[in-house]
C-alpha cells in the first residue's frame, strides 16, 4: 500500500511538473494572469506528513519547477513558504473533532466549501510572496494586488477542477 501510494505520488509530481513548465508557465493573459495550480501537489500530501518531509517535498517540487522556468529560486521560496504555513492553515480549518484518520485534504473527503477554503487561502499566500518577491517593490502595488488576485482566482480554479476530475476518475 505505502509503496503504490509512493510512486502514484511520483508519477503525480513528474505530470504536475511538466504541465506546469511545459504548458501553464506559457499562459500570460495581459501580463495579470499567471496560474500556478502545480501547488496542488503540496495541498494534496496527506495530513501525517512531517514537517521536515512536507519542506522538502516542497523545495524540490519549487525547484523542479525553478529548473524549467529560470526563475532563480522565486518558487522553490514560495513552494517552502506555503509548505512552512500548511500546518497552521490546516489547524485554522480543521473540523470540531479534528480530521479523521487515513484521510487527505481533497474534496472527496472533506466537501467543496473546505477544499475551496484551504486551496484559496494557501495559493493566495504563495501568490503573494511568488508575485512580490518577483518584482521586489512595492511601487506598482495596486497592479500586482490585482495580478495576484486574478492568479489565485485562476489557479483555485485549475486546482479544484483538477480535484473533481481526479475523484470522478477514482469513483468510476
Amino acid at each position: 500500500m505505502a509503496a503504490n501510494f509512493i510512486l502514484k505520488n511520483i508519477f503525480f509530481f513528474i505530470i504536475i511538473v511538466l504541465f506546469q513548465s511545459l504548458i501553464l508557465n506559457n499562459i500570460e493573459l495581459s501580463g495579470f494572469l499567471n496560474p500556478y495550480p502545480y501547488l496542488i501537489f503540496i495541498l494534496l500530501l496527506p495530513f501525517e506528513t512531517p514537517n521536515w518531509l512536507l519542506l522538502f517535498i516542497a523545495f524540490f517540487l519549487g525547484f523542479s519547477i525553478d529548473f524549467f522556468s529560470d526563475t532563480f529560486g522565486l518558487h522553490a521560496s514560495a513552494t517552502v513558504f506555503i509548505a512552512y504555513l500548511r500546518p497552521y492553515v490546516l489547524f485554522f480549518l480543521s473540523p470540531r473533532d479534528n480530521y479523521e484518520a487515513g484521510t487527505l485534504p481533497r474534496v472527496d473527503h472533506y466537501g467543496f466549501i473546505w477544499t475551496l477554503k484551504y486551496s484559496f487561502i494557501m495559493v493566495f499566500f504563495h501568490h503573494i510572496f511568488y508575485f512580490y518577491i518577483e518584482v521586489l517593490t512595492f511601487v506598482n502595488f495596486l497592479e500586482t494586488f490585482l495580478r495576484i488576485i486574478l492568479s489565485v482566482i485562476f489557479s483555485t480554479f485549475i486546482i479544484l477542477l483538477t480535484q473533481f476530475f481526479l475523484y470522478m476518475e477514482i469513483k468510476n
